[in-house]
């Protein structure tokens, strides 16, 4: 099972050297960090592998049975075996399940660099050693205490030899082995057992209280007898005044040699809940997918003349947030969510004005013209990659500050991650059949035990619970199941099989791979696709969508109540002129619009006239035109336009001068101010905005006019902002390299390392160089050997430092020397490269062998 050769390596460098190329590309790709930069030999990526924030990185990706098999190592002997590892995992029964995955999860660590060394000298990677170790601050989840060794490392000679003898132990000279004989004992399953035999049921039943954790308890200055008999036989230590231990031995005994409690070698099974008709969730998501699309624009259209004003630290204020909730009649975490979601797509943006609003983009006037199917592509695959998360909206920062929505703080490097995972565990299951969400949730938690446990509670498992709330809010899934726009999003295989009939469906916790240690570090299928190939896969998801959404209508049905029905969604010049002409009462699968004397004269003022709105619904009502809305629209373009309304600041014109006496007698006129100029005229002290405002929630129908005295026609101007971008998703660490970079990052590091692991020739007079250190030659030591080596054509070691600054080491073999330069065969490189001899720090003959 050892990967190392029959030499065993002395240091993690040693044994990443004895790796071949696809050995090293995997770990690079596993942890990514350790190219960010390229790493000049092998001796530094070991040296970057160890870092402590490498590391935790490392852990965190870990799944739950990997991460187990490196905290039983952490407690194991330095170094272990193969068989130590084994029996701390597997426990003396040698539970099968364990034994069979045991080799996948210590193949992972290898992988990663966090174990190495052969079968028979297994070690932790030191900083891992240091983290996953157990210590009274940061006790282990294996629930082990401190070795005998380390309890009894503070402890007077003489009172470890009254321990040992007892313990029924022979007494020793020294210490050092004194402890020794007393972990002999503690690690031998006969004579520990003869020696608990001995044990009162008392002092038993405080062993079994510590057994698992954690081992640490208080005691008197004069313990009780069942604490006497079990401190003079080394069973507990004090390892603090008042504080006694269980010794990692003892406790390894009484568990039966097993590290952890439950070891988990199987991820756990996501079994369907219920299963729907294939046919019953795509038609739902659909439903869904098309909801989706009027919410957001529904959303921009409420913002069409510009939306709400940037709070001063960026986002949205609460009371805008309610405000847009109720317009959208959704709750405010919905209200959020459909805000995020069309600020991820590039649908809105700040406006970056001096007065800063939220307002609609140039890019949602092109997504308008969109087929539907491909708007709600574009939705879907901005939320699958966004990094913000409008579920963290009204919690808090690390300051302790409000996160507000479009605000700062509300990246979550690991959504789209977390997304992909929960809609590609969907995938398993066969067609139709919507999984248990506690069962996705436990199966995250295996694979990522470590991640979202540090500084934000649980994320990944709330990361998880909105992933799936979104995707059926969005239509990627209908009734919990995978819709087929869903899985063509995803790029995902075929559906399993459904289970035969009569047989209970089964989940794909039996059907995935349970040994797939070295390939859960990494990502999934989902998360691997390519820019191009996520292109291709949504435009599969719009093609699938486009046959499911309604066919949009061009009629509607008029109603003698002053209401028209719009039994599904309408085309955009219909339900553009229907949205000014009447005011939406109730949404659902039908419309409903009512006719208001308010939202005809709005369609009066923005230039119809009453001719066109009788032929506009003659045309487009399925029923006759209502004779009270005939009435209606004849009755208010009667009216509409019979006061006129111009700057004075602002005055009111109308050849009927009763109707501007009733206006002067109204007491709801006083805040105008006005006074009147002659018999058909008032003058106003407010604007003429003000003063049209103002009379009509007096009920009158006044018209703006020009200075000329025409009508003016009051258009609302779309406001658009400059041209934006969405907003970029904030990576979880460092990309995912290619394999371009792959093969380009190691052929230079095993270049550099090839030149910082050649024998070089020993000099009397200069000092033997530390591993990595650059050779320093005078400018004429240079010069004389690299001109000595064109004629012997020997090669040469050299220190180079290039034009950004990066010092590395070369082994050339140079060809010409002259004005300043070396052209030479360079070996690390395996080309012909040309240095100036001013950027060589030094150089070094290489040993004749």
């Amino acid at each position: 099972m050892s990967t190392e050769d029959h030499q065993a390596p002395r240091s993690l460098a040693e044994a990443l050297r004895a790796r071949d190329d696809a050995s090293l590309a995997a770990l690079l790709r596993a942890r990514p960090d350790l190219i960010t930069p390229v790493p000049t030999d092998l001796t530094q990526l070991a040296t970057r592998a160890g870092t402590r924030a490498s590391v935790v990185r490392a852990l965190e990706r870990l799944d739950r049975f990997a991460l187990q098999t490196a905290e039983a190592l952490a407690v194991a002997g330095e170094p272990a075996t193969y068989n130590e590892l084994l029996g701390l995992m597997a426990g003396d029964a040698r539970e099968p399940a364990v034994v069979e995955a045991l080799p996948g999860a210590l193949a992972a660590l290898r992988e990663q660099a966090l174990v190495w060394g052969a079968d028979d000298r297994l070690r932790l990677v030191r900083t891992a050693r240091e983290l996953l170790a157990p210590s009274p601050q940061h006790p282990s989840p294996t629930g082990l205490g401190p070795s005998v060794r380390e309890a009894t490392a503070g402890m007077s000679p003489g009172r470890i030899q009254e321990i040992v003898a007892t313990a029924g132990l022979p007494s020793t000279h020294d210490s050092v082995s004194a402890v020794g004989a007393l972990t002999s004992l503690f690690t031998h399953r006969k004579k520990m057992a003869a020696l608990l035999s001995g044990a009162s049921a008392d002092s038993l039943d405080v062993l079994d209280r510590l057994v698992w954790g954690p081992p640490y308890g208080q005691v008197t200055a004069e313990p009780a007898a069942r604490l006497r008999w079990l401190l003079d036989r080394g069973l507990l230590l004090p390892t603090a005044p008042g504080t006694v231990a269980l010794p990692r031995e003892v406790a390894l005994h009484l568990r039966g040699g097993l590290a952890h409690r439950t070891p988990e070698p199987l991820p756990p099974g996501v079994e369907p809940l219920a299963v729907h008709r294939p046919q019953v969730v795509d038609a739902t998501a659909a439903g869904q997918a098309y909801t989706a699309l009027t919410t957001v624009e529904e959303l921009l259209k409420d913002w069409h003349e510009g939306g709400p004003a940037v709070l001063r630290a960026g986002g949205l204020s609460v009371r805008d947030l309610k405000r847009t909730a109720v317009a959208l009649d959704v709750s405010e975490p919905l209200a959020a969510f459909w805000i995020e979601l069309a600020y991820a797509a590039g649908l809105l943006a700040s406006d970056g004005e001096a007065d800063e609003r939220y307002a609609a983009t140039p890019e949602y006037d092109e997504w308008l013209e969109r087929p539907p199917a491909e708007r709600w592509a574009q939705l879907a695959q901005a939320w699958l990659a966004a990094t913000r998360t409008s579920g963290v909206v009204g919690g808090r920062d690390l300051k302790e500050r409000a996160l507000s929505t479009l605000g700062p703080g509300l990246d979550r490097s690991a959504a789209p991650e977390v997304r992909h995972r929960v809609l590609t565990l969907l995938a398993g299951l066969p067609e139709g059949a919507a999984p248990d969400a506690e069962a996705v949730l436990s199966r995250l938690r295996w694979e990522r035990p470590l991640r979202g446990t540090q500084n934000d509670g649980d994320l990944r498992t709330r990361l998880a619970r909105w992933a799936l709330t979104e995707a059926e809010l969005l239509g990627v899934t209908g009734r919990g199941a995978l819709s087929a726009q869903g899985r063509a999003l995803l790029g995902a295989p075929p559906a399993p099989a459904p289970a035969t009939a009569g047989a209970a469906p089964s989940g794909p916790g039996d059907k995935l791979p349970t040994h797939h240690h070295h390939r859960s570090h990494g990502t999934t299928t989902a998360a691997a696709l390519s820019p191009p190939e996520q292109a291709v896969a949504t435009a599969a998801a719009a093609r699938i969508l486009a046959p499911l959404l309604p066919e949009p209508l061009d009629h509607v049905l008029l109603q003698a109540d002053l209401t028209a029905v719009a039994p599904g969604p309408l085309r955009r010049p219909l339900a553009d002129v229907l949205s000014v002409l009447a005011d939406v009462e109730s949404k659902g699968g039908a419309t409903v619009y009512r006719f208001t004397p308010g939202s005809v004269r709005r369609a009066l003022d923005v230039g119809r006239s009453a001719s066109d709105l009788h032929a506009f619904l003659a045309e487009h009502s399925r029923t006759p035109v209502p004779q009270p809305l005939t009435y209606l629209i004849d009755d208010v373009a009667r009216r509409h336009g019979h006061l006129r309304v111009g700057a004075a600041s602002a005055y009111v014109r109308c050849d009927d001068d009763a109707l501007l006496n009733e206006i002067l007698a109204d007491k709801r006129a006083v805040v105008l101010r006005l006074r009147r100029l002659a018999p058909t005229v008032l003058a106003a002290q407010a604007d003429p905005a003000t003063l049209l405002e103002g009379l009509r929630q007096m009920g009158f129908a006044p018209a703006a006019e020009s200075a000329e005295g025409d009508v003016l026609i009051t258009r609302a101007d779309a406001h658009r902002t400059p041209p934006r971008t969405a907003p970029a998703p904030v990576p979880d660490g460092p990309p995912m390299p290619d394999g371009t970079l792959l093969t380009a990052a190691i052929r230079a590091i095993r270049a550099g390392d090839l030149a910082a692991t050649t024998p070089r020739k020993p000099t009397e007079d200069a000092a033997p160089l530390a591993t990595g250190e650059l050779p320093r030659t005078s400018s004429a030591e240079t010069l004389a050997t690299m001109q000595a080596a064109v004629l012997t054509g020997e090669a040469l070691w050299i220190g180079y430092v290039n034009a950004e600054g990066a010092a590395s080491q070369r082994v050339i073999a140079p060809v010409r020397v002259e004005g300043g330069f070396v052209t030479a065969y360079d070996h690390t490189a395996d080309e012909v490269r040309t240095y100036p001899l001013h950027r060589i720090t030094g150089v070094a003959e290489l040993a004749d062998d």
